[in-house]
């Protein structure tokens, strides 16, 4: 018998009932995906030719002005940085992180700090807070707006919060500052919608994760937006030398991220929304049965999980806390990943197959 990968490694395979998390590999890939990296593996090519035709399929499938493709969504934070500092100027490029006689702050909500802003950093740029974790205001952006301004950075995740601010009544002011709106919405499908949201609201680079929803490989990752600055993306992209040189994103990767578009572009959501809100009821109806639980449906209320608007199961167990539950249901093999959201562990079906709604029901019950 054939050891798998992970068998030979010893590393125990998990059912993801948690999302498309980095932690746990983010999702997983059609078929189709993987057969067009394989066929992209077998030939060489010119990578900046296949990275700017690339850039323009994905474009034309998500009906959006332009794409620049890297190697994930933190690159793509730091490649937009980089390129609303430089403006694809050869010579202020290759100078990064050194940002001398360039705009270098990133306007920011406070409580839009997130542990992503070290890829923002890295590009020599230099956060300008904004507000309080709890308050802000438009004036108060106006008011931060300078010459060293090089953009405005909005976590789409931090939406929610208190301290937040609508972006629909912060893009106005920018846009007669001449100040680039960047979105970091890397989970931020379903629905598909979302794609476009920020963009038609007025944003010049949103920047999404490729090996989430899109399902393509982990390590891609899309920028959004306009014909110029997406052209200073490519510039400070790899194969290009500027910072994003180090984020290397090879052919294979290229040609999986596209045709995970493709797929994602045809997808039925109404369809596929049903069926996760099927695979939910079938969890609550189950765990519903044992005694020593309280078990509901609902939907995330906390900043930083996505997607917000995909129904869940709620467990709470009764005798024993659930920070105790879910250590144990990762001491399983396979493990089991949920979240852990207050005294309840959250149930997402996003990344569930129906095959193991039996496990992931079998290993709550008798923990429980």
């Amino acid at each position: 018998m054939t050891l798998s990968i992970y068998e030979q490694l010893k590393v125990k395979t998990a059912v993801n009932a948690w999302g498309t998390v980095t932690k746990v590999g983010g999702s997983k890939m059609a078929p189709e995906v993987l057969e067009a990296m394989a066929e992209a593996s077998k030939h060489y090519v010119e990578i900046a030719a296949l990275h700017e035709a690339a850039g323009r399929r994905v474009a034309e499938l998500l009906g959006v002005e332009a794409c620049c493709i890297t190697c994930g969504a933190a690159a793509g934070i730091a490649i937009s940085a980089a390129a609303c500092m430089t403006r694809g100027d050869a010579a202020k490029k290759l100078q990064l992180p050194d940002t001398t006689g360039m705009p270098d702050e990133a306007l920011v909500l406070k409580c839009h700090r997130t542990l992503y802003d070290q890829a923002m950093l890295l590009s020599g740029v230099k956060a300008k807070e904004i507000g309080t974790v709890s308050f802000a205001c438009v004036e108060q952006v106006e008011a931060a707006i300078s010459d060293r301004s090089a953009f405005f950075f909005y976590a789409s995740e931090a939406e929610p919060m208190r301290g937040s601010i609508d972006l629909n009544k912060i893009i106005p002011i920018l846009k007669k500052r001449n100040v680039p709106v960047v979105v970091d919405a890397a989970a931020e499908v379903p629905p598909k919608s979302n794609i476009r949201k920020y963009l038609d609201m007025g944003a010049d680079l949103v920047i999404f994760s490729g090996g989430k929803e899109l399902r393509g490989p982990q390590s891609s990752g899309l920028i959004l937006g306009g014909t110029s600055l997406i052209a200073a993306c490519d510039a400070n992209c790899c194969p290009n030398y500027s910072i994003g040189r180090s984020m290397k994103i090879d052919k294979e990767t290229i040609a999986g991220i596209v045709k995970a578009v493709e797929l994602f572009a045809a997808k039925d959501y109404d369809k596929q929304i049903a069926i996760w809100e099927s695979m939910v009821h079938r969890i609550t109806e189950e765990l519903s049965k044992s005694p020593y639980a309280t078990v509901r449906e609902g939907f995330p209320i906390e900043p930083g999980i996505q997607p917000a608007d995909l129904l869940r199961a709620y467990v709470k167990p009764t005798r024993k806390s659930a920070e105790r539950l879910y250590t144990e249901l990762l001491e399983r093999d396979p493990q089991i990943y949920t979240g852990l959201s207050g005294h309840e562990l959250a149930v997402n079906p996003q990344c569930l197959e129906e095959e193991e709604i039996p496990v992931l029901v079998k290993a709550f019950k008798e923990l429980l």
